[in-house]
């Protein structure tokens, strides 16, 4: 791709990006779905306008790891640390569950493979993709309620991110396991080392940050080595240790979320991520999404991708909670408050594309179920609200 067709493509890019985000947002669907809308419509499945590149590529993978940066910037580790037993084993509840169900679902549709075949871990990929919980739409559901600081509402937000921390650990045994010459043993030694390595730099380098962030408060300096920082641990992570890229940003942005500037350097880091770098990522997956090879057993396993993915969500989490003492309905709406699937989805979904885990026709499964969880949950959380009002 030579420099004007590099300049066209990341305009045309943009544009649609925007325009069909901001049309996804004004009908009250995620703003990531218009998105991969405007990459399916220009690229080659519809109109053909743009092909996928290698430039574009790296474009999104840094797109992916700003992303995974900010997620690691949000999470509240004293929010962690105070619900304690409870959300972490809805927390496992919610991921076993979805694996195991997706893992089943996928191997119903295209037979039962023994393990360590590669077909066993397209499998296990399958429901991997659905261990992740996106809450933002549970959480503005919730505040229009009233009802997001209540335990409820407390109980849903920690277990979505100890959640997605569990599920990037699953991500990283997974795709290790591709590698034929990996063990279980190598890789589980390989994923401690890189999270010792983590902890005993990360501490370090976080009393550095803290030092120069008192110094420096609200200086530009401050997220722009936050960002060396997500791609050096990005780098590191899979370089030498064979663990996903975006599990090293996800790292840094724990490491750093703890500074009185976190929020600043996730605004600065949101600058770039909605300007170029997220419209381009998820853009992309419309880019490589292949429409032209869509039958009627991928329309039927989306159909059932969707519904295990929602009901297996429910039940996992739902059993969980009323086994950690929450009663009758309660247990359910946190059941029902995890169904949401988003970014990270996304995700996981295309790190499985470039690492040969999954085909690209799979990107209409994963797409509908963000769409139909996104617009269900919730509808359903406001109907069990309203019952405990009657």
């Amino acid at each position: 791709m030579d420099k004007l067709e590099i300049l066209k493509s990341v305009a045309i890019i943009i544009i649609f990006a925007k325009i069909f985000g901001l049309g996804a947002r004004k009908l009250k669907g995620p703003q990531v779905v218009g998105e991969i809308i405007a990459g399916l419509l220009i690229g080659p499945s519809l109109l053909g306008w743009i092909e996928p590149s290698d430039f574009l590529s790296g474009m999104a993978e840094i797109g992916v790891i700003l992303l995974m940066f900010s997620a690691g910037l949000e999470t509240n580790l004293n929010q962690l640390r105070k619900t304690g037993v409870k959300a972490t084993l809805i927390a496992c509840a919610g991921v076993f569950v979805p694996l195991v169900a997706g893992a089943l679902l996928y191997m119903c549709f295209y037979g039962f493979s023994e393990f360590g075949t590669d077909e066993f871990y397209h499998a296990v990929f399958i429901g991997t993709i659905l261990t992740a919980t996106s809450v933002s739409i549970t959480v503005q559901a919730l505040k229009e309620m009233g009802k997001l600081t209540d335990e409820i509402g407390t109980t849903i937000m920690s277990a979505a991110i100890i959640d997605d921390v569990i599920g990037i650990l699953v991500l990283t045994m997974v795709i290790s396991f591709k590698d034929p010459s990996s063990k279980i043993s190598d890789v589980a030694l390989r994923t401690v080392a890189f999270f010792i390595l983590a902890i005993v730099v990360g501490y370090i380098l976080y009393k550095i940050m803290k030092w120069l962030d008192k110094k420096y408060p609200h200086t530009q300096r401050i997220p722009i080595l936050g960002l060396a920082l997500a791609l050096a641990l990005s780098y590191v992570a899979d370089k030498y240790f064979g663990i996903a890229d975006i599990t090293g940003a996800y790292v840094a942005g724990i490491i750093l979320s703890s500074l009185d500037d976190s929020a600043y350097i996730d605004r600065k880091m949101d600058v770039n991520s909605y300007m170029i770098f997220g419209p381009i990522f998820f853009a992309s997956i419309g880019l490589q999404t292949d429409l032209k090879s869509l039958d009627m057993t991928i329309m039927l396993f989306s159909l059932g991708f969707v519904a295990v993915g929602l009901i297996s969500k429910v039940v996992g989490c739902g059993l969980m909670s009323r086994l950690c003492g929450y009663k009758g309905r309660n247990a359910l709406k946190i059941g029902v408050g995890m169904m949401t699937r988003g970014e990270v989805a996304l995700i996981v979904s295309k790190k499985g594309l470039e690492v040969g885990m999954m085909d690209s026709k799979y990107f209409t499964s994963v797409i509908l179920l963000i769409v139909v969880s996104s617009i269900i949950t919730p509808i359903i959380l406001k109907m069990l609200y309203a019952k405990d009002a009657q």
